[in-house]
């Protein structure tokens, strides 16, 4: 607050003239304010939400022996193997299980938007339709932002119906095998 001098003038009659005296002001009511207004604007703001995508794992039921499967047809799924060579990130897939890896053909691709593993999906998804079904395998050298891509790739392309395993023995030369082309 401003503090202004009370008494003014001299004892000897005349004019009274004020004195002039330097205006203080007190910060103390400035300060609250400050505070009080970064608490509101802390406790009223809405913090940004983490990003997160719905991965549903069925539920493991210790009592049954044997899981109940349904068959997909090899014409019906294609498998997505990721890894990495020369330390860039690569993506091959291949149509059907890939139990026979002289006979497997595995192409190439990427994560570009146009003529990636993107088109892959759509095109394949059109040929077979709702029955369409994704393996995602991966290898110990890929990087984890690579699965996050294919996982995106599958939202976007509106798959649904895909699942992530273990890469095997056979998988491992088929990639060996892309990589020697």
């Amino acid at each position: 607050m401003a503090e202004i001098a009370q008494g003014g003038g001299n004892d000897k009659g005349g004019k009274v003239r004020s004195k002039k005296v330097s205006t203080r002001v007190d910060m103390t009511p400035m300060v609250d304010l400050g505070f009080l207004l970064i608490t509101f604007f802390l406790l009223t703001t809405t913090l940004q939400k983490p990003v997160t995508m719905f991965l549903g794992m069925p539920a493991k039921d210790k009592d049954k022996k044997e899981q109940e499967t349904s068959p997909i047809k090899e014409s019906e799924a294609i498998t997505v193997l990721l890894g990495k060579k020369d330390g860039e990130d690569v993506v091959y897939w291949y149509q059907g299980t890939g139990k026979d890896v002289a006979t497997t053909q595995v192409e190439k691709t990427s994560f570009a938007a146009s003529g990636g593993l993107r088109d892959v999906l759509r095109r394949k998804k059109k040929e077979v339709g709702e029955k369409f079904f994704v393996v995602i395998k991966s290898k110990d050298d890929a990087s984890y932002k690579s699965l996050v891509d294919v996982l995106d790739e599958m939202a976007i392309s509106g798959i649904d119906k895909y699942g992530i395993t273990d890469i095997n023995l056979n998988d491992n030369k088929i990639i060996d095998k892309a990589e020697a082309k």
